[in-house]
């Protein structure tokens, strides 16, 4: 096992977590800029023969692909990361994602190849939720095996500074290329942003080549204490702590989607504020997220993840009526004010959330243990989540409903953040 003295570990730290930070910022650009797509562009280019709303449906199915390939990534790169290295995973996550991006660039429309190139679309964005899946453990852990048990909470959370920061990469690319004049847009300016994953790949991919190892996975490695099957064991050894962590995330997953997906279809369709106005908030909300979660994943160090989360929990319990009682005065400065609230109060879970799940399995587990029960959260709480909030809506015919759901979610988390055994003090090297 080699060893490093302590400013070699220091540059390691920074390396680190400028490799989490920018190659996961890259992977969640690639994986929002198919949502807005799927939104914008693909219904009239790979489904024209359909009336709009099954176009859009159609279109949206794809976009559900990439969340129900997500478990599928945790479990493939769960089994590299603990088997190969954290290192090795992270950057075959990073080539697959920005390939696969890249390609859906390249499919053909309608118009050119019929119904392939829906099918082309579905398989590229398969491969692309295969990519994320595997993505956010491995930078976590990357953070948090390099760091010091005393900055764990702020170094892990620039993970989850990356997902704002892909949100606002992707939908400031796509609204750049709007810009283009007449039918150039949906004949090739879409195409751009997918195109430019091939330079944002490479810069991602020498960012990583620049790291060493992590210390945690070296010393296992070394004592001889990897795993044959770590996706196996950790299922049938802690699949407590997988289910846990999964309903951990249900009270951050739902408001999220809502939040950032719903609220374009509720604020237009139902309030009638203009698909552009709401466009702009999102991403500014966005743009607040990416300050906040580095501040309260570094206040998760001094006040604990635990207290954080629960104070995030009990927060979300009360805040979606507040919400939807802002948006529904159908005044912009009130709806402006609801939706800057929104992604940080959903922070002070989501911010000290990586800490907190990485810390409940095993070193010789942790990669597989640790995607497994996030990205499952992914497809059982996230993205349904629109899909639920819509039905609500038509159902009953009031927000209420939809508020409801999501303070239900939260208080699914508070149960799951008490039954989970708390091992913050506990070494990550230590089994």
């Amino acid at each position: 096992m080699r060893t490093v003295d302590d400013a070699e570990r220091k540059r390691q730290i920074v390396r680190a977590v400028v490799a989490a930070a920018v190659g996961t910022s890259i992977e969640w650009y690639d994986f929002f800029l198919y949502g807005v797509a799927a939104a914008l562009v693909f219904p009239q280019k790979f489904f024209p023969g359909s009336d709009p709303y099954t176009g859009s449906l159609l279109s949206f199915s794809t976009y559900f692909v990439g969340f129900a390939a997500r478990p599928v990534g945790a479990a493939i790169f769960g089994h590299i990361g603990d088997r190969v290295g954290r290192k090795s995973s992270l950057i075959a996550t990073l080539l697959l994602m920005g390939i696969s991006t890249a390609c859906i660039g390249l499919v053909p429309g309608y118009d050119r190849i019929g119904i392939w190139g829906g099918v082309l679309l579905t398989i590229f964005r398969a491969l692309q939720g295969i990519g994320v899946g595997g993505e956010w453990g491995g930078s976590v852990l990357l953070t948090a095996e390099w760091g010091e048990g005393r900055r764990r909470g702020f170094l892990t959370s620039w993970t989850q500074f990356a997902a704002p920061a892909g949100m606002v990469l992707a939908n400031g690319a796509l609204a750049a290329m709007t810009a283009i004049s007449g039918d150039a847009f949906l004949d090739w300016g879409w195409r751009i942003p997918f195109l430019l994953s091939f330079v944002l790949v490479g810069i991602g991919f020498y960012i990583r080549t620049g790291i060493l190892e992590t210390p945690v996975f070296a010393r296992i490695q070394s004592e001889g204490r990897v795993e044959r099957t770590p996706v196996g064991q950790v299922l049938r050894h802690n699949w407590r702590e997988v289910i846990l962590t999964a309903l951990l995330r249900t009270g951050q997953q739902t408001p999220f989607y809502i939040f950032t997906t719903y609220v374009l279809t509720y604020g237009t369709q139902v309030l009638g504020f203009s698909r552009g106005l709401l466009l702009n908030f999102v991403m500014l909300q966005a743009l607040v997220s990416m300050c906040d979660i580095p501040l309260f994943g570094h206040l998760s160090d001094s006040v604990g993840r635990r207290r954080m989360t629960a104070v995030g929990c009990f927060m979300m319990i009360i805040f979606p009526f507040l919400y939807f009682s802002l948006l529904d005065t159908r005044r912009v400065w009130l709806a402006f004010l609801a939706i800057m609230l929104a992604l940080p109060i959903q922070d002070l879970q989501y911010a000290p959330q990586a800490a907190l799940i990485a810390e409940s399995f095993p070193g010789r587990l942790r990669y597989s243990g640790a995607s497994l029960g996030y990205q499952l959260a992914s497809i059982t709480a996230g993205g349904p989540a629109p899909i639920v909030a819509l039905w609500l809506f038509q159902r009953y015919h009031t927000s209420t409903a939809v508020a409801a759901y999501m303070s239900a979610s939260a208080i699914v988390s508070l149960i799951a953040l008490r039954l989970l055994p708390d091992r913050s003090s506990t070494e990550l090297d230590a089994d």
